[in-house]
């Protein structure tokens, strides 16, 4: 009897060790199958990250500020846009991804830098189809394409706008505004839950821009500018995407302006054509590469405009 008992108490002792050790290597296949899942979604986030970035190229080599383009992704994605400013020369624009796969959203993937890039958007937008267009930058040469990326799911609606930035923001949505997903220039159109944009005071507004003090005030933080391609960049954007993009705006500017500087000399030692104009790019370097922030942009434009008024009217043009 003794002896049955002790065989028995050896059986279970057994089936309990496969039990356990059954259990372990499972978990372990579970959880490799799972990392390698993770590794592939982190994978093609990346992959997702890098061809926004790609697909955003034609925007920069076009003049054309009135048309829109649409990103259409497979399954539903949040990008998240960022900026560095403390890389390299001019600084880095940075995108990444998490999409939604099995009612699931990804961990953010990893970042992708681009150094010639500047992108404002909604941090993060999300949804599946994304429109992009874009505008120069200018002080007083071009400087950059800056770029706007809204998703359809955001309705953004033009309360009260100056005229040429309602033409603007018409000729955008196209010949077929009942195709029209995401801007809306007439309060009777406004979708409900739309992003109010006030130009001129009005109640029930997300945002407000000051045409007179050229500053847009977002999220009750003020973000200064000059020009309707920086104007755009406030209203989509948050107040410190923003800022870190004008600093690396700035930088270029300094940077460009050293090239002119090179440029002019060159021209005169070729062709005797004096621009008169060195020390006032070493001035707008100067004061370009200190900005600070936006609040302070006003100095930099009325150097920029004289610049500009000497460059158009001169018997010598650099750009």
């Amino acid at each position: 009897m003794i002896k049955n008992k002790k065989g028995a108490l050896e059986f279970s002792f057994t089936w309990i060790f496969a039990i356990i050790a059954g259990m372990f290597i499972l978990f372990l296949a579970i959880y490799g199958v799972t990392k390698f899942m993770n590794m592939e979604r982190n994978t093609q986030d990346a992959k997702t990250a890098m061809g926004i970035g790609v697909l955003t190229n034609p925007l920069e080599s076009s003049f054309e500020t009135t048309t829109r383009t649409m990103i259409g992704l497979p399954v539903e994605t949040r990008i998240y846009t960022g900026c560095k400013n403390l890389s390299g020369f001019f600084g880095e624009q940075t995108i990444k991804v998490s999409q939604k796969t099995y009612n699931e959203w990804s961990t953010e993937g990893v970042n992708v830098s681009f150094p010639n890039k500047y992108i404002f958007s909604e941090n993060p937008a999300e949804g599946k189809n994304f429109y992009l267009f874009s505008k120069p930058f200018e002080l007083p040469f071009k400087v950059a394409d800056l770029i706007y990326l809204t998703s359809t799911k955001d309705k953004y609606c033009f309360k009260n706008a100056p005229n040429n930035i309602k033409k603007e923001i018409e000729n955008l949505i196209g010949l077929n505004p009942s195709a029209n997903e995401n801007f809306f220039t007439k309060d009777l159109d406004c979708p409900e839950g739309s992003i109010n944009i006030c130009f001129s005071g009005g109640n029930d507004c997300n945002i407000r821009v000051n045409v007179n003090s050229n500053y847009v005030e977002k999220d009750s933080k003020k973000m200064y500018y000059k020009g309707d391609a920086l104007m755009y960049a406030a209203i989509f954007s948050n107040k410190n995407d923003y800022e870190c993009q004008l600093d690396r705006l700035m930088k270029r500017t300094g940077q460009l302006s050293d090239i002119y500087r090179d440029k002019s000399t060159f021209v005169f030692e070729k062709t005797g054509c004096d621009f008169e104009l060195d020390s006032r790019l070493v001035l707008l370097k100067n004061n370009a590469e200190n900005l600070g922030n936006s609040e302070n942009l006003n100095t930099i434009y009325s150097l920029a405009e004289d610049i500009a008024r000497e460059n158009d009217y001169g018997v010598c043009r650099l750009w």
